[in-house]
């Protein structure tokens, strides 16, 4: 089996030892080579080289954006192929490994693996004894001629803005820890306008709904993780259904702090209250804005941006796990 394992050096949660002692491990299950990611969308271009070249698996150490990059550098390879039969258009690609090295690595912990790289590498290793493989669905957000495929979550509004803020930090040489992400979201709350929503959701054979401040679009759940904390605002969600959304209507303490408690705890059923937008298991939907709204996708900001759709893309993926 060959397999080519893209790996970035700056990931948090890695050094230099444990990346060599996770290269030796995978390079005696596999022929394996080794590509270190250098700048912003190079994962995506080694990705598709992969799938050209003809690897059978495509590895990834790193975090969420990483892993986002390399998944949609499969599905829009740049030779212009395309995948198999319909009914399994994941047959056509690279299947997928996952090492997460990252700050949450919400995909890989979503998919049942260990929070750590080496216990996780120990995981997908069975995996590849067993050719045990899964079959994953993923969401994929258009605007403005682009496109780009989500694994876990995309979003606009409040939680994107928080988001954006982080970055900035980031940018600055913070680390991007739960502690700060939590106070970013508590400054930012005070400072957003509470009065003001700016979003319509539409869809088709959905009910139009104006007056959205934040929706969260879900292709799985969790949403994301608050340290070893799972955030539940679309419990029902995940990658065997379409694509589910939580939006809020208000965004004054009344309406948010009982949310805030019911997306924290582990339960089955949804969130409830009055001024809640819920969707369960939809093909595609469409949220516009009156003025541009900033935009996520795996929790990698993507500017601000006036119409985003939101489209479900049945067995797109097959991940060893």
């Amino acid at each position: 089996m060959r397999a080519m394992l893209l790996v970035n050096p700056k990931a948090t949660t890695t050094n230099a030892r444990t990346r060599d002692v996770l290269i030796r491990a995978l390079g005696a299950a596999v022929e394996l080579t080794v590509e270190q990611t250098g700048y912003r969308g190079h994962a995506a271009t080694l990705a598709s080289t992969a799938r050209a070249k003809g690897y059978d698996v495509v590895a990834v150490l790193g975090g969420d954006g990483t892993i986002n990059e390399a998944v949609n550098g499969l599905l829009n390879p740049v030779d212009g192929t395309t995948a198999g039969p319909a009914a399994d258009p994941s047959a056509g690609r690279p299947a997928v490994i996952v090492i997460p090295g990252g700050s949450a690595n919400v995909f890989a912990r979503a998919l049942g693996l260990p929070n750590d790289p080496v216990e996780a590498t120990g995981a997908v290793l069975e995996a590849l004894r067993e050719n045990r493989r899964r079959t994953v669905g993923l969401g994929q957000a258009l605007w403005n001629g682009q496109s780009r495929y989500f694994t876990f979550c995309s979003g606009m509004g409040y939680d994107a803005e928080v988001i954006r803020a982080v970055e900035g930090l980031r940018g600055s040489g913070h680390k991007a820890t739960p502690t700060r992400y939590v106070n970013t979201a508590l400054r930012h709350y005070l400072a957003t306008d509470k009065r003001q929503p700016a979003m319509t959701l539409t869809g088709p054979g959905i009910p139009a709904v104006e007056d959205v401040f934040m929706a969260i679009v879900s292709n799985t759940s969790p949403w994301t993780y608050l340290g070893s904390k799972p955030i539940h605002p679309t419990p029902w969600a995940s990658f065997e259904t379409g694509l589910d959304l939580l939006g809020l209507q208000r965004m004054g303490p009344i309406a948010l702090l009982p949310l805030i408690r019911q997306i924290l705890t582990e339960r089955d059923s949804l969130p409830s209250g009055k001024h809640l937008v819920q969707l369960h298991d939809e093909p595609e939907f469409t949220l516009t804005a009156r003025r541009p709204v900033a935009f996520e996708l795996d929790g990698d900001y993507l500017g601000e941006r006036e119409s985003v759709t939101f489209r479900s893309t049945p067995n797109a993926l097959q991940v060893l796990v």
